[in-house]
């Protein structure tokens, strides 16, 4: 069988030993230490905002996000229906009730125009939504305007599910910095990784410094062991925020790699009529975490994925969105159909920074193959 092209693999460079080695070294073996504290200030540092907590997962800063937002059982919540789970499952861990918003075909991304409906419709029945979660998807920005916008029209807080878009930015600002709050994700097959672990991000000194809280099991100032509140274990470990250290310095290279994947499957690709590509509106700036295509039918994107599995090369559908989950269908849903079409038709192609051009050549070879 010949040698597995995965979807988005981990990607090392070695220099991230020399953090772990140090905490090895000086037996900071817990979830505080020297690279906890240098993670943290170097993604403020990146990224542009003032405050930052590291986490297990991104899920995990999810979850502390909407507790800072005062989210609380019955609450709503809106969310983009067109992402992964993990978006979606914190809302459920308080009991409030997920709102699904669909797409925009621009970005994928959530679309202002239901929104703002679902908004003016809750606020008619006498709830207003309690927070927005948006997702930039595959590294995409959402469109920033117009959802701050909105936001701000209503005064209701958003918080940026930017798992997949470190290192992305619109208009020149960091994405997961725009908003009250914002996540990243370090899972293994993220653009860079810590394994697993997350990160949280807010210019607000306040919500920083109660997220620490909560995440090391909410222990009051006392000599002994005393809690007041429910806390959670959520805190990053020395030893995972010192390959994070290591992973952050080469991401700029990494987002380069990305781009580069991109726009090598595009040049190849593009005189295939039954397949297109997602251009970047004008002042939006995509990691381009994985390159996504977009199929003329289910039966062609099927055809190209399972001639890639023959090959041994992984590729994915896009999200199915959460409106169409078993576990989400009961919740309610603004739905124009994007999200469906890009699930039925898309599909993601191997985009790891560490594809050689002969991994690419491979990729497209087989594509070609299944037309």
């Amino acid at each position: 069988m010949k040698e597995k092209i995965w979807l988005s693999s981990p990607h090392l460079t070695g220099e991230e030993q020399k953090y772990v080695k140090e905490a090895f070294d000086t037996n900071w073996v817990a979830p505080l230490g020297p690279n906890v504290n240098g993670f943290e200030q170097e993604i403020c540092n990146y990224t542009g905002t003032k405050h930052c907590s590291v986490l297990v997962s991104g899920t995990a800063a999810i979850h502390l996000g909407l507790l800072l937002l005062d989210v609380k059982q019955d609450d709503q919540v809106i969310c983009s229906s067109f992402t992964f789970s993990a978006s979606v499952n914190p809302i459920c861990y308080l009991k409030a009730i997920p709102i699904l918003i669909d797409s925009e075909k621009d970005t994928f991304n959530m679309c202002p125009k239901l929104l703002e409906i679902a908004i003016k419709n809750s606020i008619a029945k006498g709830k207003k939504p309690k927070a927005i979660i948006i997702v930039h998807l595959y590294g995409m920005p959402s469109k920033m305007d117009e959802i701050i916008g909105i936001s701000k029209k209503y005064s209701i807080p958003v918080l940026e599910d930017a798992a997949e878009a470190i290192g992305s930015t619109y208009k020149g600002k960091a994405m997961g910095t725009m908003t009250e709050i914002g996540i990243y994700s370090f899972n293994g097959n993220k653009i860079i990784t810590t394994s697993g672990g997350g990160a949280l991000v807010s210019n607000n000194k306040e919500f920083i410094k109660k997220a620490i809280f909560l995440a090391t099991q909410a222990r009051d100032n006392a000599p002994h062991y005393q809690h007041s509140h429910i806390g959670y274990n959520y805190r990053m470990s020395n030893i995972v925020a010192g390959i994070g250290r290591g992973q952050l310095e080469v991401l700029n290279d990494r987002v380069k790699a990305r781009r580069s994947n991109f726009e090598y499957y595009k040049k190849r690709l593009s005189s295939i009529k039954e397949i297109t590509f997602t251009d970047e509106p004008k002042e939006f700036y995509s990691n381009r975490w994985l390159t996504t295509i977009l199929t003329g039918s289910y039966k062609i994107r099927e055809k190209i994925r399972l001639t890639l599995e023959k090959e041994n090369i992984e590729a994915r559908p896009l999200w199915k969105p959460m409106h169409l989950q078993p576990i989400f269908k009961k919740y309610p849903s603004y739905i124009n159909g994007t999200s469906e079409d890009l699930f039925n038709r898309g599909l993601c192609l191997p985009s790891g920074s560490n594809l050689s051009n002969i991994d690419l050549q491979r990729v497209v070879d087989c594509i070609k193959k299944s037309f």
